[in-house]
């Protein structure tokens, strides 16, 4: 195919893990198939009117201060930048929004803009799904794959929820990699004080869920790619940790898809193709489906490690065999 111009919307690339992370594994891809990348972030985007001769007209200009980039497997030396130039993202084949929850409203302004040039430039995910979609609400509309959750600001609720589920994992609805979840016993004296804290600073409600003991063996991570399931890697939780995240010591296994995984994954994914959510993690506990994450799912070199499969390569099918259908 000829080369795609690729932007990579994400937060600095300077510290990350070029071992582990999955947006570098995408950039080496598109690299490699010579596309053509730039990097910038949410906060340099700009939309404003367009001026055109000295008048205003009426189509909305979306722009970024962003710079072309080469990516490289190198410690220390993984990326190189060109010069600054202000893009008009219009002018873009592929937009990747890369950048990590949380899902906040900057969050949700970042899809409101790029609303303004996808599906012409393909916006990988479809940021008014992914608007629609966070993590952690989404996969309410599959209650039946889910473990018993509750979603509420409602602190009796909450209770009550523990009450009859006993030991309980509380979650900020809108956050990521695991940061502030809690898994509280049924005879844990701190929920109220936990609640206290996170209703004095925070307007949003929290995810409850039942613990699912099957966590101690691992939480799955599955990855779909355009509604379909394509690898798998089990996230073991650290010796006296209840989360599972690699970013909190999880270690990473190889492991293969259940019948009941690819259930999940049979019952979800039309959903997820039809919504033009082209890279989607799933999280699995046991028998149970616990997120949809569409955001910036991450897995990809993991998979790729125990099992050899080339996901970023297959992403990049995808998005190509999608820019060739929307050619004129």
């Amino acid at each position: 195919m000829a080369s795609l111009k690729v932007a990579v919307q994400m937060d600095p690339i300077e510290p990350i893990n070029i071992d582990g992370d999955s947006s570098f594994a995408l950039m080496l891809s598109a690299q490699s198939r010579g596309h053509q990348l730039w990097h910038y972030e949410v906060r340099h985007m700009s939309l404003s009117e367009g001026v055109l001769k000295g008048h205003v007209t009426r189509d909305a200009r979306l722009q970024a201060r962003a710079r072309p980039v080469t990516v490289q497997r190198v410690r220390g030396d993984h990326y190189k930048f060109g010069d600054e130039v202000l893009l008009d993202l219009a002018t873009m084949d592929v937009i990747l929004m890369r950048q990590d929850p949380p899902f906040d409203m900057g969050y949700i302004t970042a899809t409101h803009m790029l609303d303004h040039i996808h599906p012409k430039t393909l916006v990988v995910n479809n940021p008014t799904s992914v608007r629609n979609a966070p993590e952690k609400l989404l996969v309410t509309h599959f209650p039946d794959l889910m473990p018993p959750t509750l979603v509420t600001w409602d602190v009796e609720a909450i209770r009550g929820f523990r009450a009859v589920h006993k030991d309980i994992v509380v979650k900020p609805l809108f956050g990521n990699g695991g940061a502030g979840v809690f898994l509280i016993r049924h005879d844990d004296p701190n929920l109220a004080s936990l609640l206290e804290m996170h209703f004095s600073r925070s307007r949003e409600p929290l995810m409850i869920q039942r613990y699912e003991p099957a966590v101690r063996q691992g939480d799955k991570r599955i990855i779909l790619i355009d509604g379909e399931a394509v690898g798998a890697v089990n996230r073991v939780p650290a010796e006296g940790e209840a989360r599972s995240n690699m970013h909190v010591g999880g270690r990473p296994e190889k492991v293969a898809l259940t019948a009941r995984d690819k259930e999940i994954c049979a019952a979800i994914g039309p959903t997820l193709k039809e919504q033009g959510l082209i890279f989607v993690g799933i999280d699995v506990i046991g028998d149970y489906l616990t997120e949809i994450n569409v955001t910036s799912p991450t897995g990809l070199q993991e998979i790729q490690r125990f099992d050899g499969t080339d996901l970023a390569a297959m992403i990049w099918d995808v998005i190509e065999t999608k820019r060739r259908s929307a050619a004129p």
